[in-house]
């Protein structure tokens, strides 16, 4: 069986739900209240998608705008990135420019999915869809998921898409 290791980040604005998403994905459990990344968290997740066994190191970045000067030095030797904005939270929204001046400061074809996140909060929701796909073509990502880590809706969905997209991306063949 082919093995690959993977560095995806994890992108967007501090309180977006990046740390919960990863709590969820990982230990299989919502947790509401989390404490402020600075720097850096990582966590790591071993699966087995189309007869390749994937070995993802996944990055949690801090998304506070004071320790925003230190994301450079965590972004080298990526593979792909879920930059996630909270379906609540316009600011977190338009911040996702920001982000992608960031992205692509590294790389010119790097796999990002756009994640709309906390989308149990639907009636507190102020970023449509059609929005968020704007969005998304706008920057060339290669994906939209809407998330909740409360109920768990698209969780692995997001991690695997974004796993597969990286392997492509990484595959002699599909250069």
């Amino acid at each position: 069986m082919r093995q690959i290791a993977l560095k995806l980040l994890i992108l967007g604005d501090g309180g977006c739900g990046k740390t919960t998403l990863l709590h969820r994905y990982i230990k299989r459990e919502f947790i509401d209240t989390t404490t402020m990344t600075i720097g850096v968290e990582f966590f790591t997740k071993q699966k087995i998608l189309d007869s390749t066994n994937v070995s993802m190191i996944l990055w949690d970045i801090t998304g506070q705008e004071r320790f925003r000067h230190m994301i450079p030095s965590y972004m080298r030797g990526a593979s792909g990135a879920l930059l996630l904005f909270d379906v609540t939270n316009m600011v977190s929204f338009v911040n996702i420019g920001k982000w992608m001046s960031i992205v692509n400061k590294f790389y010119e074809n790097l796999p990002v999915v756009l994640i709309a996140a906390k989308c149990d909060l639907e009636e507190f929701s102020i970023v449509s869809d059609i929005y968020a796909k704007k969005t998304k073509e706008k920057f060339k990502m290669a994906d939209f998921i809407k998330i909740s880590s409360k109920t768990g809706q698209n969780i692995d969905l997001s991690f695997e898409t974004l796993a597969k997209l990286a392997i492509k991306a990484k595959s002699p063949i599909s250069k």
